[in-house]
């Protein structure tokens, strides 16, 4: 056990995480390094360069004479995935703290930094890509220096490009980050972690023993659900899994048991043995609490049962993931569905359709409101189709988030009116070092849920970093705009949106969806409603048959014979027409500006 370090590397996005590990990988000899970010192993990932998931990979140091095992996991550094880092923090016992040279620190660096030091961590500070053109190593190094109070010389300057400096950390794992603590000779005790579906194996278990062993064959239990397995195999993580005879006390790896259905493998689950059970589970995590809902329901209602099994089978890849049955009069059925952010949806989307070939409808994101009625009763609605009648309601709360924005001084003015505008208020600022100021503002969660990241991205040009947490719920004037079709509401469309803002969004998304909605053989209103009252009106034309075609010249009496039989024909039409809402305008909507 004394031979053996478990370290994650945590940082910012894009401050070269995976790439430093790649690095670590090729100079233990654990890999040949055939492509970059080898850990990555998603073609999401490689596409967008970034990391969603955690990867764990064991590699072998020699040091001072003697053999250490390094367990190494890479996290995301995009705030969306921020639970997958909070629970590699919980499988390790010291972090990587990397910042870009060229950066400096920035909101995600500071906030994981917190994460670690919550859990205890050892903290190797480390500043990356000190062989750019524009890297300010010294500027960053007193930003570290202020940020942790450490002292210069524990800083370690590297390159993962070149692979500077890389040594250095590995000496630096292995002198500075202790051993895991534990007993061999007490209970079974190993916390999951994270768990992969694989078709043939069933549901492979990635865990950390705190204490006792586990060996193949072993009966395991798990102690939340009870269930009971056997150990088909178990073994460490390599660049592909190696199985071992056991995994003992302060290791991380992976369990085979032949597990098929996805509901019985938690995260933050605790494994003991059947015969000798440990008295009480481990301490996990907290339950993620996602930020933004949104509908998910299949193109085809017959996949509905599919769509659920591939929910399953991607939660158990990402827990951060929470799902529930919903019904919509417009789409059938489907699944509520809880993300951390934006992003997560996307990737959510673009895996389903990926790795599961689902084709879904997503519906409007937005975020859980409270709804206190007038006998006091209080009731969370994740939907706007959900809200009980106006006339019951006394008044509704909407989450507020801390946000903390850091930025270049010159960008304040834009960013100001940018938090301005989405009802936000001013805490505290404060210059972290040299140009670059810290804000902190109170905003409401609705607001930034759609397209707050991308704008406040474009107007510093990419340099301001933003990090978040939920503060407090806040009485608000809220209300339902619904949009309708031929006077029959869109369920799918409808939000709940700031009074202030109510009237605008209603005439925006009316223009937008008139651009969208094909043509029909009859007209189509598009309205939005407050309540009773209608707001916006677009129509979108029909497309006409000409039916004087035939007349040449002739009275006038016989062509409106044939016009008042077109718009008999047309009047039938439209009491059965059944308006197509293309998937297109569900999008759409999303980036109104």
């Amino acid at each position: 056990m004394e031979h053996i370090r478990n370290f994650c590397i945590i940082a910012h996005i894009d401050h070269g995480k995976s790439t430093l590990a790649d690095r670590m990988l090729e100079y233990t000899n654990t890999i040949k390094i055939t492509e970059n970010q080898m850990l990555d192993d998603m073609d999401l990932e490689r596409e967008r360069g970034i990391t969603i998931k955690s990867h764990a990979i064991q590699m072998e140091y020699k040091h001072n004479g003697e053999n250490y095992i390094l367990n190494l996991i890479d996290t995301p550094g995009h705030v969306d995935f921020s639970y997958e880092v909070s629970r590699s923090i919980a499988a390790c016992e010291g972090a990587l703290l990397v910042v870009d040279a060229t950066q400096g620190v920035q909101a995600q660096t500071i906030s994981n930094l917190y994460m670690a030091i919550d859990h205890d961590l050892e903290i190797i500070p480390v500043i990356n890509k000190i062989d750019m053109p524009n890297a300010m190593p010294d500027e960053v190094e007193d930003e570290i220096v202020d940020l942790i109070g450490c002292d210069p010389s524990e800083i370690i300057r590297a390159s993962g490009k070149t692979g500077e400096g890389v040594p250095d950390i590995l000496d630096a794992v292995v002198e500075r980050i202790p051993a895991p603590k534990g007993d061999k000779t007490k209970p079974l005790q190993a916390l999951i972690f994270d768990s992969i579906f694989n078709s043939f194996r069933g549901i492979i278990v990635l865990c950390k023993v705190e204490n006792g062993v586990i060996r193949t064959g072993d009966k395991l239990k798990f102690v939340q659900t009870g269930m009971e397995y056997t150990a088909d195999e178990v073994g460490v993580l390599k660049m592909d899994m190696e199985p071992r005879k056991q995994l003992s006390t302060g290791e991380v790896g992976y369990v085979i048991s032949g597990i098929k259905n996805a509901t019985e493998v938690k995260v933050g689950e605790t494994i003991t043995h059947v015969d000798e059970p440990c008295d009480k589970a481990i301490e996990g995590f907290q339950e993620v609490k996602p930020m933004v809902f949104a509908g998910v329901y299949p193109i085809d209602p017959n996949e509905y049962e599919n769509l659920r099994a591939s929910l399953e089978k991607l939660q158990l890849n990402d827990a951060a993931l929470t799902f529930m049955p919903e019904s919509s009069q417009a789409l059938g059925f489907g699944f509520r569905c809880g993300f951390l952010g934006l992003l997560h949806m996307e990737i959510v989307q673009e895996r389903l359709d990926r790795e599961f070939n689902m084709e879904v409808i997503t519906t409007v994101p937005n975020v859980s409101y409270m709804v206190y009625d007038k006998q006091g009763h209080a009731m969370e609605v994740h939907n706007p189709s959900g809200l009980p009648d106006p006339t019951l309601i006394d008044h509704i709360e909407e989450p507020y988030i801390r946000a903390s924005i850091i930025t270049a001084a010159e960008y304040i003015g834009p960013i100001m009116r940018l938090c301005l505008d989405k009802r936000g208020e001013l805490l505290d600022q404060q210059y972290v070092s040299g140009n670059r100021v810290e804000l902190h503002f109170m905003l409401p969660l609705g607001e930034i849920v759609i397209d707050f990241y991308d704008k406040l991205k474009s107007i510093s040009k990419g340099y301001a970093s933003f990090d978040y947490h939920i503060d407090s719920y806040r009485p608000s004037k809220l209300a339902k705009l619904d949009i309708l079709l031929n006077g029959e509401p869109v369920d799918a469309l409808s939000t709940l949106t700031h009074q202030d803002n109510a009237v605008t969004l209603g005439r925006r998304m009316c223009e937008k969806l008139k651009d969208l909605i094909p043509r029909q053989q009859f007209d189509i209103a598009i309205q939005a409603a407050i309540g009773a009252k209608i707001v916006a009106r677009e129509t979108v034309k029909q497309v006409r048959k000409d039916v004087l075609a035939k007349c040449y010249g002739g009275d006038v009496s016989r062509k409106r014979k044939l016009l008042e039989k077109q718009k008999k024909g047309k009047k039938r039409m439209k009491q059965i027409g059944n308006v197509q809402v293309p998937q297109k305008a569900f999008l759409a909507v999303l980036k109104l500006d």
